[in-house]
């Protein structure tokens, strides 16, 4: 095989050796094969498993490197049949005398007359990312085979920035088929042409050069962001010219998640939504953030109250000191003023030291007080004080303590009634009530239910280790009927039930709960519509169906409505 040769992949051929470059960017071994059956190149990741270096192996036989095992059968450097070989595992000792098993799978190299000229030989390693090559067995392959066999996504582009390449694994992370993605800027891929990833991709086609471990986002079907991990490389064709670049990226939901957990780091592409009610506490929460005002946050059980105050301490200059939660529900009334407020020694029987409360706790940061309609009146005044003075007085104890706090506040339930009611402080709720911030049920935000769907099992499968799986159509109409009275946390724990009794395959109808399947009807038109609404809804989607031949892509535009809420109005009418 002379210098020149190359891997022809689609319209494009591409050297040998760079294509051993990008196989040494995912960390698996290849090495190339003349017709006279000499090793012309081998990559660092193959010198590293077999323990030897490019200058003990190069221009030697390959049947000699490799001493014992046995050669394929059929080779195709003997025949030129220009088919692969079937995948052969083997052990070889490496440079510190480990042994690894190690699947060898072997792939034609033709020239630009397409006739075969040698081949490229992969090692994979039966360890890090056991799955890599996940036993191709088709009778073609050809190097785009092993790409898409990668259990991470990769994409490739022309020197404009277009996409030419998808793999399956970029298709599972994603969303998109990858016909819904070839020939597309990578900038919509990557979040708009602005994003760093995008930079990155221009940068390495313009300098021929490579950025490793970027971290960033990426941007699925459903609008919602995924955080990735990636790797940029330029690609040359035969003469050395750059023509594109290669994308290798990685589902970092997982480490997102512990990230979150341990360091509080929260942002706006942890709650997810699209409708008008959502997008408006997104355009407040930067903000109301940056501000330092007292936040009361008003919403359902389930809605993410919680959620919200983190996002807003993660996105404050308070973002690096304290976060304080207090849930005033769950405390009993005689602990809870010495809970938050503290106490000093001798203030009760017991009490052999001093303890600082939770407000202290919080000093600089922020403290969230959950359901604070349940804090009990006695204490509504102390809180008081502490809003207006920023001191309170520890349980016994006569010194004031001056503390600097923010306060963010949520409740399920409506502090005006209980005021109206005597059982909450007026001056307090004016207090708290500086900004008011209300989330909306699932019922009022429906059309955000595909999204939240795709989002929460890609968290619980990233936390299974788990590739996303599928939702059969039966099993989604139900899930997109439901009325939730749970909201997000209830839509949580179903889609946890379903994908532990799915055992990692697609979701079905029985997957799903019990009382969730039995109680699954179609929805009753909403209160203050017209009862004949909904039929003169189903007659007007039919009507289009009928006249774009069922396409829902021109359907939906039609309609003026999202192709997701086509689809669960097709479901809730019996529209096939």
């Amino acid at each position: 095989m002379q210098a020149s040769a190359s891997i022809v992949c689609g319209d494009t051929s591409i050297p040998c050796d760079q294509w051993l470059a990008v196989l040494d960017e995912l960390n698996i071994g290849a090495f190339t094969v003349n017709l006279d059956h000499r090793i012309t190149a081998i990559n660092h990741c193959a010198q590293a498993l077999i323990g030897l270096r490019a200058v003990e192996i190069l221009g030697k036989e390959c049947r000699e490197v490799f001493t014992g095992v046995p050669c394929m059968v059929n080779c195709m450097v003997g025949s030129g049949s220009g088919r692969q070989a079937e995948d052969v595992p083997m052990r070889v000792t490496d440079e510190d005398q480990r042994q690894h098993l190690v699947t060898r799978m072997a792939t034609p190299i033709f020239n630009l007359e397409r006739q075969v000229v040698g081949c490229l030989t992969v090692l994979q390693d039966h360890s890090p990312i056991s799955d890599l090559i996940d036993r191709l067995r088709y009778e073609e392959r050809s190097l785009k085979n092993i790409l898409d066999s990668l259990d991470v996504g990769v994409f490739t582009t022309n020197r404009g920035g277009l996409i030419t390449f998808f793999n399956t694994a970029a298709e599972q992370i994603s969303g998109y088929a990858r016909s819904e993605v070839l020939g597309l800027s990578c900038a919509s891929l990557l979040g708009g042409s602005d994003r760093p990833s995008v930079s990155a991709i221009r940068d390495v086609i313009a300098r021929d050069t490579s950025h490793r471990g970027q971290e960033g986002w990426l941007r699925d079907k459903e609008g919602s962001a995924i955080p990735i991990r990636s790797n940029y490389v330029a690609l040359r064709d035969e003469k050395g010219a750059v023509v594109g670049s290669l994308a290798t990226f990685q589902d970092m939901t997982l480490v997102h998640q512990l990230d979150q957990v341990t360091k509080n780091r929260y942002t706006c592409f942890d709650m997810i939504g699209k409708s008008a009610s959502m997008l408006k506490i997104f355009a407040m929460i930067p903000v109301v953030a940056a501000s330092g005002a007292t936040v009361l946050i008003e919403g359902p059980t389930g809605t993410g109250k919680d959620l919200l105050a983190k996002i807003i301490h993660a996105a404050s200059p308070r973002k690096g000191k304290p976060w304080v939660k207090i849930n005033c529900a769950a405390i009993p009334d005689s602990l809870i003023e010495s809970e938050i407020f503290g106490y000093v020694k001798g203030a009760f029987t017991g009490a052999d030291r001093d303890k600082p409360g939770r407000f202290q706790e919080a000093a600089g940061g922020t403290i969230f007080l959950d359901e604070i309609g349940d804090l009990p009146l006695p204490l509504q005044a102390k809180l008081l004080r502490v809003l207006e003075e920023k001191e309170f007085y520890p349980l016994g104890s006569r010194r004031t303590v001056k503390v600097d706090v923010r306060i963010i506040s949520a409740t399920n339930r409506k502090l005006e009634q209980l005021v109206n009611a005597r059982q909450f402080r007026e001056d307090l709720y004016y207090r708290l009530n500086v900004v008011r911030i209300v989330l909306p049920s699932l019922e009022a935000r429906r059309d955000d239910l595909p999204l939240l769907i795709r989002h929460i099992l890609r968290k619980l499968c990233a936390a299974r280790g788990l590739t996303p799986v599928l939702i059969s159509e039966d099993a989604m109409g139900i899930l997109l009927n439901h009325a939730y009275p749970g909201n997000v946390r209830e839509l949580e724990n179903i889609l946890e039930h379903a994908l532990i009794l799915s055992g990692a395959g697609p979701i079905q109808h029985a997957h799903l709960p019990a009382t969730l399947t039995a109680s699954a009807t179609v929805r009753p038109p909403q209160q203050g519509r017209s009862a004949h609404e909904p039929a003169h809804e189903a007659d007007r989607i039919a009507a289009a169906l009928t006249r774009f031949n069922g396409h829902r892509g021109k359907t939906a535009h039609n309609l003026r409505m999202d192709r997701t809420t086509l689809w669960r109005k097709m479901k809730r009418y019996g529209l096939h």
